[in-house]
């Protein structure tokens, strides 16, 4: 995966761009902003995250940073799910899959200016793995996560499935109506808070798999490979390719191939 902490000026300026949309959403507000930073997999958004707060610390802007990633359910919860409702629910990624009263209590906590523990989750071992405090107050909390601001579809919408894991694995459609009836609730609640909402959007669906592969590889033996890459991105699809037509941001930051933003 290209690093892009360094010199690359098209993310520098990608970055300010998105630091001044922010900083001027937090004056006209007067209080703690919640911002959201979506994007498909890889695309870049748990690195540019902390160079968000770095900069906007520059401003004397205090930011929280929290990852939808770090609220998946334990690996023994979403056993319990794929047991009492679909097994595609066992793999961790889609609505449903996170706790979201978890994430709701502490947006609440960090936007009032109160202490919040929040947890942290290890992909390789695919399970949380303790937790940190965040101490107020913020001035800005930062949320991001592949699926934020995601819209659910109509039943029309849901009907067909989009690619073969949907045909094989779900093929009366309940898991995929499941999950979109949750993002259609409590994840609806949750993103209906977030008043910046930002998106690095990727050039097509088909780059994903890559950009999943580039993040597998530096997990060294502890990560997937290509074929369960390539199964596992499938349960993301359906929302991704929704996302990347109907972006659901009030900034866009498109992306090449490459992963560099384009202007």
């Amino acid at each position: 995966m290209p690093d892009r902490t360094g010199p690359d000026l098209t993310w520098q300026a990608a970055d300010r761009a998105v630091a001044r949309a922010i900083a001027a959403r937090h004056a006209a507000l007067r209080r703690p902003v919640l911002v959201g930073l979506a994007g498909a997999q890889g695309s870049g958004k748990s690195t540019m995250a902390p160079r968000l707060a770095a900069l906007l610390a520059e401003l004397e802007l205090r930011t929280a940073v929290l990852a939808l990633d770090d609220f998946y359910l334990t690996r023994a919860e979403r056993a319990a799910l794929a047991r009492e409702i679909h097994p595609l629910l066992a793999t961790r990624g889609v609505p449903g899959t996170h706790d979201t009263a978890l994430l709701a209590a502490a947006l609440d906590a960090l936007l009032a200016g109160r202490m919040a523990r929040v947890p942290c989750f290890d992909k390789a071992a695919d399970d949380r793995a303790g937790a940190r405090d965040l101490a107020g107050p913020f001035d800005v909390v930062l949320l991001e996560g592949w699926c934020v601001g995601a819209q659910p579809e109509t039943a029309a919408e849901l009907a067909e499935p989009i690619n073969a894991l949907e045909r094989d694995d779900d093929p009366d459609g309940s898991w995929r109506s499941w999950v979109n009836a949750r993002l259609a609730g409590d994840y609806a609640a949750l993103f209906a808070r977030i008043e910046l909402r930002v998106m690095l959007r990727a050039p097509d669906f088909g780059v994903v798999e890559r950009w999943r592969g580039e993040q597998e590889a530096q997990l060294g033996e502890a990560g997937m490979g290509r074929e369960r890459i390539a199964r596992f991105v499938a349960h993301y699809e359906r929302i991704t390719r929704r996302m990347l037509v109907d972006a659901p941001a009030d900034l866009v930051i498109d992306l090449d191939r490459d992963r560099r933003p384009v202007f």
